[in-house]
């Protein structure tokens, strides 16, 4: 049994200007800027025991969806020493990569350079489980009660922080379809979400059918990574999807002009039912498939048709999983629909991945304190201004900022790596009162409204302004 724990930190001590809850690649962006200015006292808070990107989903060969430029803070400053290019020289590796000509590294390259990152930056606490924020109004600071853990993730000391602001980085969770909870939840039935797949790689390798649900990027590099590992003519795997057709992801010059900050004011000024259309319609933005994964996939297909035959592999878009359950000890049986003919069948499986994709986490948990404070949407969810913070209370004086829980209201750059550095920019020029990192006044050639650029909000303009409460903002 854990021995009670103490608290750490003394409730007297000076207030922090920032505290960060999360410590995935947005808020570790937002430490990196804020590393180089002086009049920031910043902390950032991480339950886990160190810096961990999807490394369930490190396939070998599998690569970014955005170029390396869209690292921690190359669009923000290009000069700072914590770039992916600063990363390459201290590991003496410019060279190799220049000659590599690689616009889009690996992910794993990925993880190792945010590792490096993470390892170097003074103030990031892993580790430290936050439990619940709170406004103190006598002190005018927020509370920030936190759990240090030990190395076994066991409680060991209890500490609170005071703070005149907040950012949210609790990044997202995995997405799990009601129908298939019970068996990813069972003990030893061999379903599980993309996010585990390589713990597991070795199992499923070995089972003698395999079903993939999911056209997702990940969906897809699963799929290609258990294909290239079977026996040809004994491949045995189904690839399912909900969406229409397996679908390459929009990357035209101009579509990805979505991805721009000019895209993401203008999508913030929009009404709240237009937003939510918008953000179902442009699935193929951010959900689609690389055009190369899907060209690897036609290639290994086609490679193995050599011979003669087809490969034992079925791919099937527009059906979803109505139900599912166990068959005898072994089996897994998904009952399907194609909701384009409106036929129904049973597969029987043996094994099932689910690239079915991530959701934001709620936020009403570790803001329940504030909850009170809150201004809601027509849908209950925050309302979130343009310079990403939650509209609260007016009586509430400090600011909490989040990072990618902001989908429906700045539209899908939410998770996209291209604007973390922006955004990181855009919350320390508020936060700062000043413009340490001067944001550009024009991003893309498309002008998506009948109004010119809408304005940039400066830092000064931000004493205590809040987004006025009217249907959508």
């Amino acid at each position: 049994m854990s021995p009670t724990p103490t608290p750490t930190r003394p409730a007297a001590e000076a207030p922090r200007d920032l505290v960060g809850i999360g410590i995935g690649p947005f808020n570790l962006s937002l430490a990196a800027l804020a590393q180089p200015l002086a009049e920031l006292d910043s902390v950032f808070y991480e339950q886990r025991p160190g810096f961990d990107w999807h490394p369930g989903l490190l396939i070998d060969g599998a690569t970014l969806q955005v170029p390396f430029l869209a690292d921690l803070v190359t669009l923000a400053d290009p000069a700072s020493p914590w770039s992916f290019l600063s990363y390459l020289k201290a590991r003496e590796r410019l060279f190799p990569f220049y000659f590599a000509e690689r616009f889009h590294i690996q992910r794993a390259e990925y993880d190792a350079y945010c590792r490096w990152v993470a390892d170097s930056l003074p103030g990031l606490h892993f580790g430290h489980q936050v439990d619940a924020v709170r406004w103190n109004p006598e002190r005018t600071l927020f509370e920030v009660d936190f759990t240090q853990l030990d190395t076994d993730g066991e409680a060991e000391a209890l500490g609170r922080t005071y703070t005149r602001n907040i950012v949210l980085g609790v990044g997202t969770a995995p997405h799990i379809p009601e129908p298939l909870r019970p068996l990813v939840e069972a003990p030893g039935v061999p379903v599980i979400h993309a996010a585990d797949y390589l713990k597991h790689r070795e199992q499923f390798l070995t089972a003698e059918h395999i079903t993939v649900i999911g056209a997702g990027q990940s969906g897809a590099e699963v799929f290609l990574d258990l294909l290239r590992n079977r026996p040809p003519g004994r491949e045995k795997i189904h690839w399912l999807a909900r969406t229409e057709a397996f679908a390459p992801m929009e990357y035209s010059k101009l579509g990805l002009e979505h991805f721009t900050p000019d895209y993401t004011r203008y999508f913030h000024h929009l009404t709240e039912p237009v937003r939510d259309r918008l953000v179902a319609a442009q699935w193929q933005l951010h959900k689609g498939i690389d055009a190369d994964t899907i060209a690897a996939i036609h290639d290994e297909l086609y490679r193995r048709t050599l011979h003669g035959g087809w490969p034992d592999a079925v791919l099937t878009p527009a059906v979803t999983v109505r139900t599912a359950g166990r068959v005898a000890t072994t089996k897994i049986e998904l009952h399907l629909e194609h909701v384009q003919q409106g036929a129904r069948t049973r597969l029987t499986t043996d094994a099932v991945v689910l690239a079915t994709g991530y959701r934001e986490r709620p936020l009403g948990q570790i803001l329940s304190g504030l909850d009170l404070y809150l201004r809601r949407d027509s849908s209950e969810r925050p309302r979130i201004d343009d310079q990403f913070r939650l509209v609260l209370d007016p009586s509430v004086t400090g600011h909490v900022h989040v990072q990618n829980a902001e989908l429906h209201t700045h539209g899908v750059g939410a998770p996209d790596l291209g604007l973390a550095a922006w955004r990181s920019a855009t919350i320390l020029n508020s936060l700062t009162g000043k413009d340490p990192y001067p944001l550009p006044g024009r991003t893309a050639f498309t002008t998506f409204g009948l109004d010119p650029h809408p304005q940039i909000p400066t830092a000064r303009d931000t004493a205590r302004t809040l987004t006025p409460l009217v249907e959508g903002r």
